[in-house]
């Protein structure tokens, strides 16, 4: 019997828009914990979801009856977790939560039945309250730091904050054996025609858009040694030999100088695979960056623009200029690295005149690839608490997520939609004018005409 069973409660067949892109990736966060709990004497089994159907998961629940479940929380994943919870507890399973998802909905989960949720980083914590459900003292957890749970009369007793670990070299390399690796790059080569693999070199993101969540790591940002990093590439190269990988920090070039000890350091040891990753326009602003990039094997950049309109992101607290993103835009093709473009309609205040300028800024940045989504109050933020008189959820919680609350002096879904339609059409529009200058126009034509439809939705 081991000590805890933990597992996160996405199944990719329960998924349909992912089952038609097909690029998952490992519960790298499930895979830390696993390796330092056993680096603690305790004994861990990971059941990965992604490509299993429930009912194993809950056959797995059967074969003991009672013992630690650890389940990993997100903004896509609270039907499923909530429905992994209810079945753990019906099998006498003790059931801790973790993920920023529960941090920030505590009565509701632990409501649903669970025992205890971990706030923030969880290593040291759950080696304490794997310790002490092992020895029976499960009714006494007021000293352990970073969590919450309900007292004898219902009330969530939440203790205090865990410090975060400083040495990120101190913890071991994710447990990747503890998982079938190789259906994840099957699938990749499959769809995509190249494996690839994740992995973290920091943990954190000191900026303060305030849309975003950081109910893990808070404001903080550290970073493993250029050295540590490289020693778990190769490991990954010489166990996998993925043909690409994915650096899953939330901004990959803060530190320029990290990033150059990081590439001599691959150089040195003849280390080179593809890459894409995730930065901000001000953290990719020198030519000198863009280089290192290049030279580390980088062929596509992420650049979170959000929108064109520099109202809009002064109103986010971005940090950043709609010209720096231009303008890193170019400075990435220029060194033959694509670029994608993240974009966010429907921002608290937008109005059409915006949505204007974030057409005529992707025209002008023309990234090689672009999407769109519409801003949605994550618990817990700032953006939320701006919104919170006007926040509803026109169906149950338990089987909503943060995605569908409405925000109830917010356009049409029909209305960003169209502004979808403008953007799309006078983009390609712009990028064909030369060459095909007929379906240009038509182009330019249907875009005109979703403006004009805004444009009606508008009055009263």
């Amino acid at each position: 019997m081991v000590d805890i069973l933990l597992t996160h409660g996405y199944f990719l067949a329960e998924d349909e828009k992912e089952q038609a892109i097909m690029k998952p990736y490992p519960p790298l966060g499930l895979l830390y914990l696993s390796a330092f709990l056993k680096t603690r004497g305790i004994t861990v089994e990971v059941f990965d979801t992604t490509f299993s159907e429930r009912e194993q998961l809950l056959d797995r629940l059967d074969e003991t009856q009672g013992g630690i479940l650890g389940i990993y929380s997100n903004l896509m994943t609270r039907s499923s977790v909530l429905k992994i919870v209810r079945a753990a507890k019906a099998r006498d399973w003790s059931v801790v939560l973790g993920g920023p998802e529960s941090a920030n909905y505590l009565d509701e989960y632990l409501q649903a039945g669970a025992d205890v949720i971990v706030i923030g980083e969880g290593e040291v914590t759950l080696t304490e309250l794997t310790t002490a459900f092992r020895h029976g003292k499960a009714n006494r957890l007021d000293h352990i730091s970073g969590i919450a749970f309900l007292d004898e009369d219902g009330n969530v007793v939440k203790t205090q904050e865990r410090q975060k670990i400083r040495d990120l070299n101190s913890l071991p390399f994710p447990d990747r054996s503890a998982i079938d690796h190789g259906k994840y790059l099957d699938v990749w080569k499959t769809h995509h025609g190249a494996s690839s693999i994740n992995l973290i070199t920091a943990r954190g993101c000191p900026y303060r858009c305030n849309w975003c969540s950081h109910a893990v790591y808070g404001f903080t940002h550290r970073r493993r040694s250029p050295e540590n990093v490289a020693d778990e590439m190769q490991t990954i190269i010489d166990q996998y030999d993925p043909d690409q990988v994915w650096y899953a920090d939330d901004v990959f070039t803060i530190s320029h100088p990290w990033l150059e000890k990081y590439v001599d350091e691959l150089e040195r040891r003849g280390i080179h695979r593809p890459f894409e990753t995730i930065t901000r326009a001000d953290r990719l602003h020198t030519p000198e960056s863009v280089e290192m990039l290049s030279r580390l094997g980088c062929y596509r950049i992420w650049i979170g623009s959000e929108s064109g309109s520099q109202r809009i992101l002064d109103a986010m607290d971005r940090g950043v200029t709609a010209e720096q993103v231009r303008k890193s835009t170019k400075l990435a093709q220029d060194h033959g690295i694509e670029v994608g473009m993240f974009l966010m309609w429907g921002y608290e205040g937008e109005e059409i005149d915006d949505i204007a300028a974030t057409v005529e800024h992707v025209k002008l940045s023309n990234p090689d690839v672009f999407f769109t989504t519409v801003a949605y109050p994550i618990m817990g933020t700032e953006y939320f608490e701006k919104v919170r008189d006007k926040v509803e959820l026109p169906i149950d919680w338990e089987t909503a997520s943060d995605r569908d609350i409405v925000v109830t002096d917010r356009r049409e879904k029909s209305y960003y939609k169209l502004a979808d339609r403008w953007l799309r059409s006078e983009v390609e529009a712009s990028r064909i004018q030369k060459s095909d200058p007929g379906r240009a126009r038509e182009l330019m034509r249907k875009a005109t005409d979703a403006r004009i439809a805004m444009e009606r939705q508008l009055v009263p």
